[in-house]
């Protein structure tokens, strides 16, 4: 295959997996493309994205795969903070939370996890690339980690808000019993299919019926398509940044560090969960999901679940706090990293057990 093949195959690696429903399928050359933007001062440069670590712990799914869990804080926290990642990312795009949550002397426990097939979690098999099958994986989390009579607030981007949902249609008892708050962040209860992708409607019409096969071939040729992404990089660095943020400063840094996240997920895991995500419909866990505190965070410009999606969740939802960021995509965490973490500190409060009910 000689070189033209390769970056061609790289840049549509790229392209299909970030219009499938995630934020992409490509990266390479970090450097090479991180260098060409950062034509400014970049405050988030030194910053140790993917160095926060905590007390590992393997989780067994109810298929036995095996899920790679993280805790942070005591254990005799009042309150534990369980985080779902979003598609194609892992564990480290909740960097800023992490690192910041429990900063103001808030006693919380938090959980991180990898979502099957993403981070350091084990390697699914394809028929279990599912949001039900994630949803009972964070069910499985949850028995790992906090006793039944523990409070939990659960957190979910993108595919992990999905898989919350998931979870509160399989599990409703859980929701008020033991969990006591959810936030959901740049996620859809379902319809996903007829995303535009910030496409114009007509051109979104034609591309929408060919994602899934266009995903399926890639994952077929997955070896072929892996070597060749980095072919792709510096295009796949920009569309990247075009698709995953709205903010015109977002950090350079920042794009990167999602690329890198992107990067080590497989072609092929991503073609597994796309036809799970835009078949995604769990309008009616919502009814559970409403009976108890919720945060929904939504981006104003966010091109894979456009801010219509979190407005709806929060219109199902008579106690939701509805957070909108005009000038924000669909990785709020990482853009608006503030907004979310003083969002869950607000949403912490309501429910963190009071000192006197702690020492009764």
């Amino acid at each position: 295959m000689d070189s033209r093949n390769k970056r061609r195959i790289g840049v549509a690696g790229a392209v299909a997996g970030i219009g499938a429903a995630g934020v992409g399928a490509a990266v390479g050359l970090r450097q090479l493309a991180v260098g060409r933007v950062r034509l400014r001062p970049d405050p988030d440069a030194g910053e140790p994205f993917g160095e926060l670590r905590g007390r590992e712990l393997t989780v067994l799914a109810d298929d036995g795969l095996p899920l790679h869990v993280e805790i942070d804080g005591p254990d005799d926290a009042p309150l534990t903070v369980v985080f779902c990642h979003g598609y194609t990312l892992n564990q480290d795009s909740w960097h800023y939370q992490r690192r910041d949550l429990a900063a103001k002397g808030t006693k919380l426990r938090m959980v991180f996890w990898d979502q099957r097939s993403h981070g350091r979690s084990g390697r699914s098999k394809p028929t279990h690339a599912t949001i039900d099958q994630t949803g009972a994986d964070l069910h499985a989390v949850l028995r790992a980690t906090v006793r039944p009579n523990e409070p939990v607030v659960l957190v979910g981007h993108s595919m992990g808000g999905m898989s919350i949902m998931a979870l509160a249609a399989a599990r409703p008892k859980l929701f008020g019993s033991q969990i006591k708050a959810v936030a959901l962040v740049n996620t859809s209860s379902g319809e996903l299919a007829e995303l535009t992708l910030g496409l114009p409607l007509v051109l979104a019409k034609v591309i929408r019926p060919l994602a899934s096969g266009t995903l399926r071939g890639l994952g077929r040729r997955a070896a072929i398509v892996d070597r060749a992404r980095v072919y792709g990089s510096d295009i796949a660095f920009m569309v990247t940044r075009r698709m995953a943020f709205a903010d015109k400063h977002v950090s350079p840094t920042v794009v990167d560090f999602l690329e890198q996240m992107i990067r080590t997920t497989p072609i092929d895991v991503i073609a597994e969960f796309y036809p799970s995500l835009v078949s995604h419909d769990k309008a009616a866990a919502m009814e559970t999901i409403s009976k108890i505190p919720a945060l929904v965070l939504v981006g104003g410009a966010d091109r894979l679940t456009p801010p219509e999606h979190g407005r709806r969740i929060a219109e199902l939802h008579p106690d939701a706090e509805l957070v909108e960021v005009g000038d924000a995509g669909h990785v709020l965490p990482l853009e608006y990293p503030g907004v979310v973490t003083g969002g869950l500190r607000r949403l912490v409060e309501r429910v963190l057990p009071r000192r006197e009910e702690r020492t009764a």
